[in-house]
């Protein structure tokens, strides 16, 4: 019993020494602030927002964008730091003189300030180095000016069906979390002109070609909120992936050409050409998709070109297959005598005789029973035996000389057609690919 007491007494005096520490920490920051403060404060109650029976408060906004540090086409995402600052009218912290008084910034726990916070932000935070990167400053008329320093990750959707010479146009959207248009407006202050700093970033990779703000509203199941809209437009600097990319793809290529103008006999040359471009050109193809998004609803520029180079640089190979074949077919049909050479002749004829037969020999049994039947249908049964006799004796005539056609002589002259078709369907794709992706 007397433990149990002495506990209760042990509670007691914790929590009224708690108190007078608190009552005394509010008096030495009473006495800490100035009069002019002092007199604002008492009073103030900074969970009631300003005009609270008088309709919406009014926030300006305006920011200046310091830097864009990274933009990833992995994870479809910028980072930047911006200074971010935020204007409203309070009618409670009105004062008497003619000069604005600048707060520290821990003093902003003690006022009301917007709930704002960034859209599709996946991470962010306030800096802190050496303080709290925070500015209050309050003027004579109630206007409070509210400044942060933040760094924040925001999320950017991006087409890159056209990459690298693609355009990205990316948001940085800004809402108020639990103040609905009854209860708060934002506004650019400047239009836009309120966002600054953009003309004189300097990117890696980018180039800020345009930017523009905008106003809006984000509705969701709990009320209509209002909303911020900062637009630019990013367009990709493509001299890199030309000294990168295309320009070895190409001289991959016109390598790949050269062993058309070395001796067929020379095999192990042609053969090794054609091997090494072709693996060197599969890892191009690989380095270059290292920093994109594996996926496969994009087929991108850069991919295509370099499908168009690693399949002329498997026709040049495939090229001295087909010129080595034809030439060992010709050695070994040289080789033959002329009487083989004459029943090749008599055997093609002879196809051509057997379909003419198999087509005739119905003919001979119909003429047998056509005398049973009138003259009328014998002409009709005529006409339709002529054409299909006709017919197949066609087909197999086009067949041969199309074959004919496929017959190369001399195969010598493939690497002399190859000397020249290649170079120029490719200058024609090329003529067909730029203009495409650069102007369409």
């Amino acid at each position: 019993m007397c433990s149990l007491n002495y506990c209760s007494l042990r509670a007691l005096f914790l929590l009224m020494l708690c108190r007078s520490m608190q009552i005394s920490e509010a008096e030495g920051k009473g006495e800490i602030l100035p009069p002019t403060i002092q007199k604002i404060i008492k009073g103030y109650n900074k969970y009631l927002r300003p005009f609270f029976d008088n309709g919406p408060v009014s926030v300006g906004m305006s920011l200046d964008v310091a830097s864009i540090d990274t933009i990833s086409e992995i994870n479809m995402d910028y980072t930047a730091t911006i200074f971010l600052r935020q204007r409203w009218t309070d009618e409670r912290l009105c004062f008497d003189g003619n000069k604005s008084l600048s707060l520290d910034g821990r003093l902003v726990e003690m006022l009301w300030v917007p709930d704002t916070f960034i859209v599709d932000s996946k991470k962010s935070f306030l800096h802190d180095v050496t303080v709290d990167n925070r500015l209050i400053r309050i003027y004579p008329n109630g206007t409070v000016l509210y400044a942060l320093r933040i760094t924040t990750t925001v999320a950017c959707s991006m087409d890159l069906t056209k990459y690298p010479m693609d355009k990205q146009t990316c948001t940085l959207q800004l809402e108020s979390w639990g103040y609905n248009i009854n209860d708060v407006m934002f506004y650019w202050t400047r239009g836009n002109d309120s966002v600054r700093g953009l003309d004189t970033l300097r990117l890696a990779q980018y180039t800020v070609e345009d930017h523009f703000t905008s106003v809006s509203e984000a509705e969701y199941e709990t009320g209509r909120y209002p909303k911020l809209v900062f637009h630019f437009e990013l367009k990709r600097n493509i001299l890199y992936f030309i000294l990168e990319t295309y320009v070895p793809s190409i001289l991959l290529v016109v390598l790949s050409w050269v062993s058309f103008w070395i001796s067929q006999s020379s095999v192990p040359a042609r053969i090794c050409i054609g091997v090494t471009t072709v693996l060197t050109m599969t890892t191009l193809m690989m380095g270059a998709r290292t920093s994109l998004p594996n996926a496969n609803c994009f087929i991108k520029a850069i991919d295509v070109y370099l499908g168009i180079c690693f399949s002329f640089i498997f026709g040049a190979l495939l090229e001295y297959a087909v010129a080595h074949f034809c030439t060992l077919h010709r050695l070994s049909s040289k080789e033959l005598p002329k009487d083989e050479d004459e029943e090749t002749e008599e055997e093609r004829n002879g196809v051509l005789a057997a379909v003419a037969n198999s087509c005739s020999a119905p003919e001979n049994k119909n003429k047998i029973d056509s005398n049973k039947n009138s003259k009328t249908s014998n002409r009709k049964r005529e006409r339709s035996k002529r054409n299909g006799c006709s017919s197949p004796m066609s087909v197999m005539k086009r067949l041969f000389c199309i074959f004919d056609c496929f017959h190369v002589k001399n195969p010598y002259h493939i690497d002399n057609y190859a000397r020249f078709s290649f170079p120029l369907s490719f200058i024609i794709i090329n003529v067909f690919y730029w203009v495409y992706y650069l102007y369409l």
